[in-house]
């Protein structure tokens, strides 16, 4: 395994232990101590951390099988979108901080992953 691909695996790694950390604050913790609104927020941003954490790991199988240089474009995008788009709302939540236009840019982040892994699939083909 090279060793980028290491650091990815860490990535995703530490995004699913993040996850289940948040998603179970937001579950037994959190009520107490805010707003539905802010568990909403933070559900939501665990939501999409682990849709896109599924879809890494998935890249990360298939870059294993059909190494194309794009899929890296497409794990960077995804990794900075939910850095941007749940990481902004954890914040929000959490340390009742606004963060203004970084949940935005964190979905067009996301959003650029996916237009970028179609592309891939059919330059692949």
């Amino acid at each position: 395994m090279q060793r980028t691909d290491k650091v990815w695996w860490c990535v995703v790694a530490l995004s699913g232990v993040l996850m289940v950390m948040l998603g179970a604050y937001a579950a037994h913790g959190m009520q107490a101590r805010t707003t539905e609104a802010m568990v909403s927020a933070v559900e939501t941003g665990v939501r999409y951390q682990a849709w896109h954490t599924l879809a890494m790991m998935i890249v990360l199988i298939w870059k294993r099988v059909q190494p194309l240089s794009v899929q890296r474009w497409v794990l960077a995008c995804w990794a900075l979108g939910v850095v941007g788009f749940s990481g902004s709302l954890y914040v929000m939540a959490l340390a009742g901080l606004s963060v203004g236009i970084v949940t935005p840019i964190g979905g067009l982040l996301l959003m650029l992953g996916w237009v970028m892994l179609a592309i891939t699939v059919v330059k692949a083909s």
